[in-house]
């Protein structure tokens, strides 16, 4: 039985003691004043009366309520026992006997009363001193990739750091005026959005196999036209034709996608959010009823371009989250996104998962993540998952509530793991050591197993891999006591290379073999994320090949569902070569002459209007400044 139905059993069986208690004093009272008056005509009478018998005369008139009492008093009387205060008192007291048995059976109410607010308050304690054990318990049962609804709400966690009334603000007083909309979990609608209209997009069950339902995003006839006019829009590399495609149809995926990557460009990062989130809240109402968000076991196919815009919303969404500090939503939308597609995982959210993990202080997640995934995946060869592994067994270490055994045993795992991920990537060291500034000892930085020649001897694909984790968590090894035990331990990894460990030589084998080529997933991944240490190691067909932002390296086998009509010949451009030039430079920019070089006369500006905006870029210094009008 739930406390909340506790409660209100108890609320009723009160109010019942309440009205019972409130009918016996009433009738208390009436009982009182029709005795008073009998004694007082009693009195009257035996003032009157001088022979004895008349009394019993009178006695056997009175009638009786039972037939002992009767013949009590007529004993008692034949005795000559007179009938004074004591006989008087005795029959008040028989009286309020009978009549407090309906109140005792009111205390036995109360006392069950009592008995619920018992049990409310053990389950309440229960609660607080055990709530940790149950979430922990509960989790074990779940699927790793479990999602919770009420963690996709960003509020929910901004809530706990700064409380309600920081987060709402003046929400609470527009309650009453505002316009209800469709229910949603992953985003709230917002009264400064255009009104919603469906934009076309809906979603049906493809298959329904071993339990794991499989899903797809369709564009009916008029989304495809819209479509259609966004691919001229982008190839005309005039982002006003965006924003005025964007006014017509404010839900289109894909211009919401690349009008919040130029406002991100532009440091609007505000504007940037928005429109990642406008572009949720169409897709999550154009889900099928019965696709899970927390199930599991709903699949998206990243091959299908419809599906392909889902995947990339939620991976910026992710980003956003991230940097506005609610780590903890960022880690369930990348639980999401993983579940959509966990064989394959398009985006590479397993590069990203560790860090969001670490970030929330989800130790444990992590962990049971690496644990479980680690038979049929091999994550210990993916240097994040190494080092931040070895980093949750630390910080698990330093927890108060555990016993010195317990102690011992994690930060004997947590120095294995590092050591083992120092020696099978010994080139993640110097570079992480750099960007938290810190200055390595000689006898470390001279060392040739940490020299210059590891980090220039190992594979390509290794390199981008260490370096998008060393870009992305330096910041979580800049405390002072995990640098003493990374010191520690690079200290036991030199003893273990100078006496020939041979997983040593192991790793080096691995090392060689392995880490050739990095898949395509993880070159989108990078692209995506947009850390430069990372990005700096992209091969060239990467770098080189053409990309646009609503879909970064589409995979090269692709399933269209529609595909776009052929476009006559326009014929030969007219644009003079100074203009070809300037355009080769800056091909999202439109070539044109700004009333903004009035500002440097002895200059040309070539400017893009957009937004309220003046995007302007100075062709001698290739300076790009904003002028606002």
């Amino acid at each position: 039985m739930s406390s909340r139905a506790l409660r209100r059993l108890k609320g009723e069986q009160r109010a019942q003691a309440a009205l019972h208690a409130l009918k016996l004093t009433e009738e208390d009272d009436k009982d009182e004043d029709e005795q008073m008056k009998t004694n007082t005509q009693a009195a009257h009478k035996q003032k009157n009366i001088s022979n004895i018998f008349e009394l019993i005369g009178e006695a056997d008139v009175d009638v009786c309520p039972s037939d002992e009492e009767p013949a009590e008093g007529i004993n008692d009387r034949q005795q000559g026992a007179p009938m004074g205060k004591d006989a008087v008192k005795n029959e008040k007291s028989k009286k309020k006997k009978k009549k407090k048995s309906p109140a005792e059976n009111g205390k036995d109410n109360l006392g069950a009363g009592d008995n619920i607010d018992a049990i409310l308050e053990t389950l309440e304690k229960s609660k607080g001193l055990s709530r940790q054990s149950t979430d922990n318990s509960a989790s074990e049962h779940r699927p790793v990739l479990y999602v919770e609804h009420r963690n996709l709400n960003p509020e929910t966690e901004l809530k706990k750091y700064f409380g309600a009334r920081a987060v709402l603000g003046d929400q609470r007083k527009k309650q009453r005026q505002r316009q209800f909309h469709r229910c949603s979990w992953m985003t709230v609608y917002k009264d400064t959005w255009p009104r919603f209209s469906r934009p076309g997009i809906s979603m049906s069950l493809v298959e329904s196999k071993d339990g794991i339902q499989h899903f797809t995003f369709e564009h009916n006839r008029d989304y495809q036209q819209v479509q259609f006019k966004f691919f001229d829009a982008v190839e005309s590399m005039d982002p006003n034709n965006i924003v005025v495609l964007l006014q017509l149809n404010p839900y289109h995926i894909d211009s919401l996608l690349q009008l919040s990557d130029v406002c991100r460009i532009q440091e609007d990062q505000e504007t940037a959010r928005d429109l990642i989130e406008r572009a949720l809240y169409s897709f999550e109402c154009s889900f099928h009823p019965v696709f899970s968000l927390t199930s599991g076991m709903c699949r998206l196919d990243y091959h299908r371009p419809e599906n392909r815009a889902f995947y990339l919303v939620l991976f910026k969404h992710v980003i956003f989250l991230e940097k506005r500090g609610c780590p903890r939503t960022a880690l369930e939308y990348c639980k999401l996104i993983l579940s959509l597609d966990p064989d394959n995982d398009p985006l590479c959210m397993l590069l990203l998962f560790d860090f969001l993990c670490l970030r929330c202080r989800e130790y444990t997640t992590l962990i049971r993540l690496y644990e479980e995934w680690e038979v049929h995946r091999n994550l210990s060869q993916l240097p994040n998952f190494s080092f931040s592994v070895a980093l949750s067994y630390y910080h698990l270490s330093q927890q108060e509530d555990i016993s010195p055994v317990e102690n011992q045993q994690l930060k004997q795992k947590s120095n294995v793991l590092l050591q083992n991920a120092l020696i099978m990537f010994p080139g993640a060291l110097m570079p992480l050591l750099d960007l938290c500034t810190v200055q390595p000892d000689a006898a470390v930085s001279s060392h040739a197993f940490f020299g210059p020649s590891i980090q220039t001897g190992q594979p390509p694909a290794l390199s981008e891999l260490v370096s998008l984790y060393v870009g992305r968590c330096h910041s979580l090894w800049k405390e002072a006591g995990q640098m003493l035990w990374l010191e520690e331990n690079v200290r036991k990894v030199l003893k273990r290379v100078d006496t020939l460990d041979p997983y040593v030589e192991d790793c080096q084998n691995k090392r060689k073999q392995r880490y050739q080529s990095a898949p395509r997933n993880i070159h989108r991944h990078v692209l995506m994320s947009e850390i430069k240490e990372a990005t700096a190691t992209l091969p060239l067909e990467v770098t080189t090949q053409p990309g646009m932002g609503f879909d970064p390296l589409p995979p090269l086998d692709s399933i269209l569902s529609y595909t776009r009509p052929e476009r006559q010949n326009m014929g030969a451009s007219n644009e003079s070569t100074l203009s070809l030039f300037f355009r080769s430079l800056l091909p999202n920019f439109n070539l044109q002459v700004s009333e903004c070089a009035t500002v440097c006369p002895s200059t040309i500006y070539f400017c893009l209007e957009f937004s309220g905006g003046v995007l302007c870029t100075l062709s001698q210094n290739i300076v790009t400044k904003v002028y606002k009008h």
